[in-house]
């Protein structure tokens, strides 16, 4: 809140009304950002059993100044950037050995080489930027 020693009571007024007209502003915007950012990454995120797209959720901190996107899935960080040769992002592909096999819940024995990238989280956040910086900016 402003602190005015001198002046009319109008524009103590005056000042304090655009004061919290500001705070809601900057509340709204980022509601807003987070929104965009969180109905982005559910609409872009694959859906198989839907856990992923499930688990993605949002919370206002700070009063509304704030915000916390979250994805639940422990599995997101390989849907958003790949496995095996498929792996992009920081440090590549870790597999031991491509490609590999494992025996499926159906009991049968399956080879790959890995799975594509499906980026679901940071074209939300680069969506969710756009719009910070548009409305901030």
């Amino acid at each position: 809140m402003a602190k005015i020693k001198y002046g009319s009571n109008k524009l103590v007024v005056d000042l304090e009304k655009f004061e919290d007209d500001i705070q809601e502003w900057v509340k709204k915007g980022i509601a807003k950002t987070t929104l965009i950012i969180y109905n982005n990454a559910v609409a872009l995120a694959p859906v198989d059993l839907g856990y992923l797209r499930e688990s993605i959720d949002f919370k206002f901190t700070d009063g509304g100044y704030s915000s916390v996107i979250s994805v639940g899935a422990e599995y997101a960080i390989y849907v958003e950037f790949g496995t095996g040769i498929y792996a992009k992002g920081p440090g590549g592909s870790r597999a031991k050995k491509i490609p590999w096999s494992f025996k499926g819940d159906d009991g049968q024995w399956y080879t790959t080489y890995g799975q594509q990238a499906q980026p679901f989280w940071f074209p939300a956040v680069d969506q969710g930027e756009k719009f910070f910086r548009k409305y901030f900016g």
